[in-house]
Protein backbone atom coordinates (compact mmCIF):
# COMPACT_ATOMS: atom_id res chain seq x y z
CA UNK A 1 0.00 0.00 0.00
CA UNK A 2 1.37 3.38 -0.96
CA UNK A 3 2.14 6.14 1.52
CA UNK A 4 -0.60 8.31 0.01
CA UNK A 5 -3.15 5.52 0.47
CA UNK A 6 -2.06 5.04 4.08
CA UNK A 7 -2.36 8.78 4.73
CA UNK A 8 -5.81 8.77 3.15
CA UNK A 9 -6.97 5.98 5.44
CA UNK A 10 -5.52 7.73 8.49
CA UNK A 11 -7.28 10.97 7.63
CA UNK A 12 -10.54 9.13 7.10
CA UNK A 13 -10.10 7.27 10.39
CA UNK A 14 -9.65 10.45 12.38
CA UNK A 15 -12.44 12.21 10.49
CA UNK A 16 -10.40 14.91 8.78
CA UNK A 17 -11.12 16.18 5.28
CA UNK A 18 -8.22 17.78 3.47
CA UNK A 19 -7.99 19.87 0.34
CA UNK A 20 -5.09 21.73 -1.26
CA UNK A 21 -5.83 24.81 -3.35
CA UNK A 22 -3.69 27.36 -5.15
CA UNK A 23 -3.20 30.60 -3.24
CA UNK A 24 -4.02 32.77 -6.17
CA UNK A 25 -7.27 31.55 -7.66
CA UNK A 26 -8.22 29.02 -4.95
CA UNK A 27 -8.42 26.30 -7.56
CA UNK A 28 -8.20 22.72 -6.35
CA UNK A 29 -4.97 20.78 -6.53
CA UNK A 30 -6.03 17.90 -4.28
CA UNK A 31 -8.89 16.81 -2.02
CA UNK A 32 -9.46 13.56 -0.14
CA UNK A 33 -12.56 11.42 0.10
CA UNK A 34 -13.99 12.82 3.41
CA UNK A 35 -13.77 16.32 1.95
CA UNK A 36 -15.70 15.20 -1.15
CA UNK A 37 -18.32 13.40 0.98
CA UNK A 38 -19.00 16.52 3.05
CA UNK A 39 -18.83 19.26 0.43
CA UNK A 40 -19.27 17.38 -2.84
CA UNK A 41 -16.70 16.57 -5.48
CA UNK A 42 -15.39 19.89 -6.88
CA UNK A 43 -16.24 20.30 -10.53
CA UNK A 44 -13.67 21.29 -13.08
CA UNK A 45 -12.83 24.96 -12.67
CA UNK A 46 -14.48 25.25 -9.23
CA UNK A 47 -12.58 27.01 -6.51
CA UNK A 48 -12.63 26.77 -2.72
CA UNK A 49 -15.16 29.61 -2.26
CA UNK A 50 -17.57 27.84 -4.63
CA UNK A 51 -17.46 24.60 -2.65
CA UNK A 52 -17.43 25.94 0.94
CA UNK A 53 -19.96 28.68 1.55
CA UNK A 54 -19.31 31.20 4.27
CA UNK A 55 -15.55 31.60 3.92
CA UNK A 56 -14.43 35.16 4.60
CA UNK A 57 -12.60 36.49 1.49
CA UNK A 58 -10.71 39.09 3.55
CA UNK A 59 -9.46 36.43 5.94
CA UNK A 60 -8.33 34.25 3.05
CA UNK A 61 -6.52 37.25 1.53
CA UNK A 62 -4.65 37.77 4.81
CA UNK A 63 -3.65 34.11 4.81
CA UNK A 64 -2.26 34.52 1.31
CA UNK A 65 -0.55 37.86 1.96
CA UNK A 66 0.87 37.41 5.44
CA UNK A 67 0.76 33.70 6.05
CA UNK A 68 -1.77 34.03 8.85
CA UNK A 69 -3.82 30.99 9.79
CA UNK A 70 -7.58 31.11 9.28
CA UNK A 71 -9.86 29.20 11.67
CA UNK A 72 -13.64 29.17 11.79
CA UNK A 73 -16.68 27.06 12.59
CA UNK A 74 -19.15 26.90 9.72
CA UNK A 75 -22.64 25.43 9.64
CA UNK A 76 -24.12 23.67 6.63
CA UNK A 77 -27.63 22.33 6.04
CA UNK A 78 -27.48 18.73 4.87
CA UNK A 79 -30.71 16.73 4.42
CA UNK A 80 -32.69 18.45 7.20
CA UNK A 81 -29.73 18.32 9.55
CA UNK A 82 -27.29 21.07 10.38
CA UNK A 83 -23.66 19.98 10.31
CA UNK A 84 -20.89 21.97 11.99
CA UNK A 85 -17.34 21.91 10.65
CA UNK A 86 -14.13 23.28 12.10
CA UNK A 87 -12.17 24.81 9.20
CA UNK A 88 -8.45 25.56 9.41
CA UNK A 89 -6.60 27.08 6.45
CA UNK A 90 -2.82 27.65 6.41
CA UNK A 91 -0.29 28.75 3.79
CA UNK A 92 2.55 26.61 2.50
CA UNK A 93 5.00 26.93 -0.37
CA UNK A 94 6.51 23.66 -1.62
CA UNK A 95 8.61 25.57 -4.17
CA UNK A 96 6.40 25.69 -7.23
CA UNK A 97 3.94 28.28 -5.93
CA UNK A 98 2.09 29.04 -2.67
CA UNK A 99 -0.70 26.68 -1.68
CA UNK A 100 -3.43 26.78 0.91
CA UNK A 101 -3.93 23.66 3.03
CA UNK A 102 -7.59 23.32 4.02
CA UNK A 103 -8.33 21.01 6.97
CA UNK A 104 -11.97 20.23 7.81
CA UNK A 105 -13.29 18.29 10.74
CA UNK A 106 -16.91 17.38 11.41
CA UNK A 107 -17.53 18.53 14.98
CA UNK A 108 -21.34 18.24 14.85
CA UNK A 109 -21.47 15.40 17.35
CA UNK A 110 -19.09 17.20 19.68
CA UNK A 111 -21.22 20.35 19.64
CA UNK A 112 -24.38 18.29 20.12
CA UNK A 113 -22.83 16.63 23.16
CA UNK A 114 -21.71 20.00 24.50
CA UNK A 115 -25.25 21.31 24.00
CA UNK A 116 -26.65 18.26 25.81
CA UNK A 117 -24.19 18.79 28.66
CA UNK A 118 -25.13 22.48 28.86
CA UNK A 119 -28.83 21.57 28.88
CA UNK A 120 -28.22 18.95 31.54
CA UNK A 121 -26.17 21.41 33.62
CA UNK A 122 -28.95 23.99 33.30
CA UNK A 123 -31.50 21.39 34.34
CA UNK A 124 -29.36 20.34 37.32
CA UNK A 125 -28.93 23.97 38.39
CA UNK A 126 -32.68 24.57 38.06
CA UNK A 127 -33.48 21.42 40.03
CA UNK A 128 -30.90 22.39 42.65
CA UNK A 129 -32.52 25.80 43.04
CA UNK A 130 -35.94 24.19 43.30
CA UNK A 131 -34.64 21.77 45.94
CA UNK A 132 -33.14 24.68 47.87
CA UNK A 133 -36.45 26.55 47.71
CA UNK A 134 -38.29 23.42 48.82
CA UNK A 135 -35.79 22.95 51.64
CA UNK A 136 -36.40 26.53 52.77
CA UNK A 137 -40.18 26.00 52.65
CA UNK A 138 -39.87 22.82 54.72
CA UNK A 139 -37.59 24.60 57.18
CA UNK A 140 -40.05 27.50 57.56
CA UNK A 141 -42.86 25.01 58.06
CA UNK A 142 -40.95 23.08 60.74
CA UNK A 143 -39.95 26.31 62.46
CA UNK A 144 -43.66 27.12 62.67
CA UNK A 145 -44.17 23.76 64.38
CA UNK A 146 -41.28 23.81 66.83
CA UNK A 147 -38.69 26.17 68.40
CA UNK A 148 -35.47 26.68 66.44
CA UNK A 149 -33.27 24.87 68.96
CA UNK A 150 -35.59 21.86 68.79
CA UNK A 151 -35.56 22.02 64.99
CA UNK A 152 -31.74 22.08 64.95
CA UNK A 153 -31.66 18.98 67.14
CA UNK A 154 -34.23 17.27 64.94
CA UNK A 155 -32.32 18.20 61.76
CA UNK A 156 -29.01 16.94 63.17
CA UNK A 157 -30.10 13.72 64.86
CA UNK A 158 -33.48 12.93 63.30
CA UNK A 159 -35.11 12.70 66.73
CA UNK A 160 -35.86 15.05 69.61
CA UNK A 161 -35.14 13.96 73.15
CA UNK A 162 -38.02 14.86 75.51
CA UNK A 163 -36.87 17.56 77.92
CA UNK A 164 -38.20 18.33 81.38
CA UNK A 165 -38.28 22.04 82.19
CA UNK A 166 -38.82 22.75 85.87
CA UNK A 167 -39.55 26.46 85.69
CA UNK A 168 -41.81 27.56 82.85
CA UNK A 169 -44.95 29.63 82.54
CA UNK A 170 -47.88 28.99 80.24
CA UNK A 171 -50.54 31.25 78.76
CA UNK A 172 -53.69 29.59 77.44
CA UNK A 173 -56.34 31.63 75.61
CA UNK A 174 -59.79 30.54 74.50
CA UNK A 175 -62.53 32.59 72.86
CA UNK A 176 -65.95 33.03 74.40
CA UNK A 177 -68.90 31.52 72.48
CA UNK A 178 -66.68 30.51 69.59
CA UNK A 179 -68.86 27.51 68.71
CA UNK A 180 -71.91 29.74 68.24
CA UNK A 181 -69.89 32.26 66.24
CA UNK A 182 -68.54 29.56 63.93
CA UNK A 183 -72.01 28.06 63.42
CA UNK A 184 -73.58 31.32 62.22
CA UNK A 185 -70.57 32.66 60.25
CA UNK A 186 -69.19 31.63 56.89
CA UNK A 187 -66.21 29.29 57.47
CA UNK A 188 -63.88 31.39 55.30
CA UNK A 189 -64.71 34.44 57.39
CA UNK A 190 -64.08 32.52 60.61
CA UNK A 191 -60.70 31.27 59.38
CA UNK A 192 -59.74 34.72 58.12
CA UNK A 193 -60.61 36.27 61.49
CA UNK A 194 -58.65 33.63 63.43
CA UNK A 195 -55.68 33.96 61.11
CA UNK A 196 -55.65 37.74 61.56
CA UNK A 197 -55.90 37.50 65.35
CA UNK A 198 -53.40 34.67 65.80
CA UNK A 199 -50.89 36.45 63.57
CA UNK A 200 -51.09 39.46 65.88
CA UNK A 201 -50.73 37.16 68.90
CA UNK A 202 -47.61 35.61 67.35
CA UNK A 203 -46.01 39.05 67.07
CA UNK A 204 -46.81 39.80 70.70
CA UNK A 205 -45.43 36.44 71.84
CA UNK A 206 -42.22 37.01 69.89
CA UNK A 207 -41.79 40.48 71.37
CA UNK A 208 -41.76 39.06 74.89
CA UNK A 209 -39.45 36.15 74.20
CA UNK A 210 -42.12 33.45 74.43
CA UNK A 211 -42.78 30.49 72.15
CA UNK A 212 -46.14 29.84 70.54
CA UNK A 213 -46.60 26.09 70.84
CA UNK A 214 -49.86 25.50 69.00
CA UNK A 215 -53.38 26.57 68.21
CA UNK A 216 -56.26 24.14 68.65
CA UNK A 217 -59.32 25.55 66.94
CA UNK A 218 -59.89 28.81 68.79
CA UNK A 219 -57.40 28.01 71.60
CA UNK A 220 -53.94 29.56 71.65
CA UNK A 221 -51.06 28.16 73.76
CA UNK A 222 -47.69 29.80 74.36
CA UNK A 223 -44.91 29.28 76.91
CA UNK A 224 -41.94 31.08 78.38
CA UNK A 225 -38.88 29.44 79.92
CA UNK A 226 -38.46 26.69 77.32
CA UNK A 227 -36.51 25.60 75.44
CA UNK A 228 -34.26 28.39 76.80
CA UNK A 229 -34.51 29.10 80.52
CA UNK A 230 -35.92 32.54 81.32
CA UNK A 231 -35.87 33.96 84.87
CA UNK A 232 -38.83 36.29 84.22
CA UNK A 233 -40.99 33.65 82.52
CA UNK A 234 -44.03 34.48 84.68
CA UNK A 235 -44.06 38.18 83.85
CA UNK A 236 -43.42 37.41 80.16
CA UNK A 237 -46.60 35.36 79.77
CA UNK A 238 -48.56 37.87 81.86
CA UNK A 239 -47.50 40.72 79.58
CA UNK A 240 -48.50 38.62 76.57
CA UNK A 241 -51.92 37.95 78.12
CA UNK A 242 -52.53 41.64 78.85
CA UNK A 243 -51.50 42.59 75.31
CA UNK A 244 -53.76 39.89 73.84
CA UNK A 245 -56.79 41.44 75.52
CA UNK A 246 -55.69 44.97 74.67
CA UNK A 247 -55.36 43.98 71.01
CA UNK A 248 -58.84 42.43 70.99
CA UNK A 249 -60.37 45.52 72.63
CA UNK A 250 -58.86 47.82 70.02
CA UNK A 251 -59.76 45.47 67.18
CA UNK A 252 -63.36 45.23 68.32
CA UNK A 253 -63.72 48.98 68.01
CA UNK A 254 -63.20 48.86 64.22
CA UNK A 255 -64.37 45.38 63.19
CA UNK A 256 -67.91 44.09 62.77
CA UNK A 257 -67.10 40.83 64.58
CA UNK A 258 -66.53 41.27 68.31
CA UNK A 259 -64.18 38.83 69.98
CA UNK A 260 -63.91 38.12 73.69
CA UNK A 261 -61.46 35.75 75.30
CA UNK A 262 -60.67 34.06 78.60
CA UNK A 263 -57.03 33.54 79.55
CA UNK A 264 -55.40 31.20 82.06
CA UNK A 265 -51.84 31.48 83.33
CA UNK A 266 -49.78 28.95 85.26
CA UNK A 267 -46.18 28.28 86.28
CA UNK A 268 -44.44 25.02 87.03
CA UNK A 269 -42.90 22.06 85.27
CA UNK A 270 -43.49 20.97 81.70
CA UNK A 271 -42.12 18.45 79.22
CA UNK A 272 -41.46 19.42 75.61
CA UNK A 273 -40.94 17.02 72.72
CA UNK A 274 -41.78 16.29 69.09
CA UNK A 275 -44.81 14.04 68.79
CA UNK A 276 -45.50 11.87 65.76
CA UNK A 277 -43.46 9.96 63.19
CA UNK A 278 -44.91 11.06 59.85
CA UNK A 279 -46.77 14.21 60.92
CA UNK A 280 -44.52 16.09 63.28
CA UNK A 281 -45.76 18.45 65.95
CA UNK A 282 -43.94 19.94 68.91
CA UNK A 283 -46.05 19.75 72.03
CA UNK A 284 -45.76 20.41 75.76
CA UNK A 285 -47.23 18.47 78.64
CA UNK A 286 -47.18 18.68 82.39
CA UNK A 287 -48.66 20.39 85.44
CA UNK A 288 -48.19 23.96 84.19
CA UNK A 289 -49.96 23.24 80.89
CA UNK A 290 -52.81 21.38 82.59
CA UNK A 291 -53.36 24.13 85.15
CA UNK A 292 -53.34 26.96 82.59
CA UNK A 293 -55.85 25.03 80.47
CA UNK A 294 -58.13 24.53 83.46
CA UNK A 295 -57.87 28.11 84.75
CA UNK A 296 -58.91 29.82 81.52
CA UNK A 297 -62.33 28.24 82.07
CA UNK A 298 -62.64 30.07 85.43
CA UNK A 299 -61.65 33.45 83.99
CA UNK A 300 -64.43 35.85 83.13
CA UNK A 301 -64.66 37.18 79.56
CA UNK A 302 -61.73 39.49 78.78
CA UNK A 303 -60.06 38.56 82.10
CA UNK A 304 -56.91 36.69 83.07
CA UNK A 305 -56.92 34.03 85.79
CA UNK A 306 -53.73 32.82 87.48
CA UNK A 307 -52.87 30.71 90.56
CA UNK A 308 -51.96 32.47 93.79
CA UNK A 309 -48.41 31.09 93.66
CA UNK A 310 -47.68 33.41 90.71
CA UNK A 311 -48.59 36.49 92.74
CA UNK A 312 -45.10 37.23 94.07
CA UNK A 313 -43.63 37.10 90.56
CA UNK A 314 -46.28 39.44 89.13
CA UNK A 315 -46.83 41.83 92.05
CA UNK A 316 -44.27 44.44 91.01
CA UNK A 317 -45.53 44.85 87.44
CA UNK A 318 -49.27 44.16 87.48
CA UNK A 319 -52.42 45.14 89.28
CA UNK A 320 -53.80 41.93 90.80
CA UNK A 321 -57.09 40.90 92.45
CA UNK A 322 -57.91 37.87 94.59
CA UNK A 323 -60.68 35.58 93.36
CA UNK A 324 -60.63 33.04 96.13
CA UNK A 325 -60.48 29.27 96.26
CA UNK A 326 -61.79 27.18 93.37
CA UNK A 327 -62.04 23.44 92.91
CA UNK A 328 -60.17 22.69 89.70
CA UNK A 329 -60.99 19.38 88.06
CA UNK A 330 -58.12 16.90 88.34
CA UNK A 331 -56.08 19.29 90.49
CA UNK A 332 -58.13 20.16 93.56
CA UNK A 333 -58.50 23.42 95.45
CA UNK A 334 -56.57 26.28 93.89
CA UNK A 335 -56.36 29.86 95.15
CA UNK A 336 -56.88 32.18 92.16
CA UNK A 337 -56.03 35.75 91.31
CA UNK A 338 -56.79 37.90 88.29
CA UNK A 339 -54.22 39.92 86.39
CA UNK A 340 -56.10 43.15 85.76
CA UNK A 341 -53.59 45.40 84.05
CA UNK A 342 -49.96 46.49 83.91
CA UNK A 343 -48.98 48.98 86.60
CA UNK A 344 -48.47 52.53 85.36
CA UNK A 345 -44.81 53.18 84.59
CA UNK A 346 -43.92 49.48 84.88
CA UNK A 347 -44.89 48.22 81.46
CA UNK A 348 -42.33 45.80 80.15
CA UNK A 349 -40.53 46.64 76.96
CA UNK A 350 -40.59 43.84 74.44
CA UNK A 351 -37.52 42.46 72.70
CA UNK A 352 -38.12 44.82 69.78
CA UNK A 353 -38.86 47.91 71.82
CA UNK A 354 -42.66 47.45 71.88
Amino acid sequence: MSISAINEQLLRAIGVGVAVVRAGDLGFVFFNQPFAEWFGTPSSGANLADVIDGLDPEALAQVEAAGLQFSAELKFKRKRRTLIFAINISLTDPGDGPLLIVECQNITRMRELESMIDSYSTMVERNTRELEREKERVERLLLNLMPRSVYEEFKTFGVVTPQLYQNVSVVMLDFVNFTEFAARTDPTVTLSELNDIFTAFDRIVEQYGCERIKTIGDAYLAVSGMPQATPDHATSVAHCAVRFLRYLERRNQSHPHKWQARIGLASGAAVGSVVGIQKYVYDVFGPAVNLASRLQVFAKPMKIAAPLDMKDALLDEFELSDIGSTDVKGIGEVQLITVDRELAGRRAIGRFGV
